[in-house]
């Protein structure tokens, strides 16, 4: 486990660094969806029509922001749990996405599809997301701006911590946590 420094977007170079683990400080670009904006992000590829932003090479962060204070470019931002957008998850690999940051576990055909397409699962802490919007510069809706905060945000940060918790090799924190502390 090492702290590593990364910016977006992600490479199959970049990730193949990346251990279960791991620190890591984003600094770059990266999108917000939830599980209604993936909904609707796997319809409109299979309807053909263009999707609001590139996928390929991308970090999408779980949250539906708050609204900013003034001087902010964007209000408290902490993570949903992933498991919302495991029934999108594959699809979303399959276009490109690299990466994703959330909390919780994620299913073992998310795992399986993170293998096969060279993408990493990171964690956020819950809990802090007051702290996790200072690693915001800015902030706007390109996509979906009926949801409301739900919205698809384009987001440039700087330094945002999390940790690997899924690695393109398969390992995940989760698994090696409950092996490691289990009392038989």
């Amino acid at each position: 486990m090492a702290e590593k420094k990364v910016t977006t977007p992600l490479t199959d170079d970049k990730i193949k660094d990346l251990q279960v683990g791991d620190r890591v400080s984003i600094t770059g670009v990266m999108y917000t969806a939830r599980d209604a904006a993936h909904k609707r992000l796997v319809q409109m590829h299979k309807d053909g029509e263009k999707l609001p932003f590139e996928l390929q090479g991308q970090i999408i962060y779980y949250v539906g922001p708050c609204p900013a204070k003034p001087g902010h470019a964007l209000g408290p931002c902490g993570p949903t749990t992933s498991f919302r957008m495991d029934a999108y998850t594959p699809a979303v690999l399959e276009l490109g996405l690299k990466g994703m940051i959330g909390k919780g576990q994620r299913a073992k055909d998310v795992k399986d599809s993170m293998v096969k397409n060279k993408a990493v699962y990171f964690a956020s802490i819950g809990g802090a997301a007051a702290v996790i919007a200072r690693s915001v510069k800015t902030a706007e809706i390109v996509g979906f701006e009926d949801l409301g905060p739900e919205a698809i945000y384009k987001l440039e940060v700087e330094d945002f911590p999390c940790i690997v918790v899924t690695d393109a090799q398969g390992a995940d924190l989760y698994d090696i946590g409950v092996q490691q502390y289990r009392i038989d």
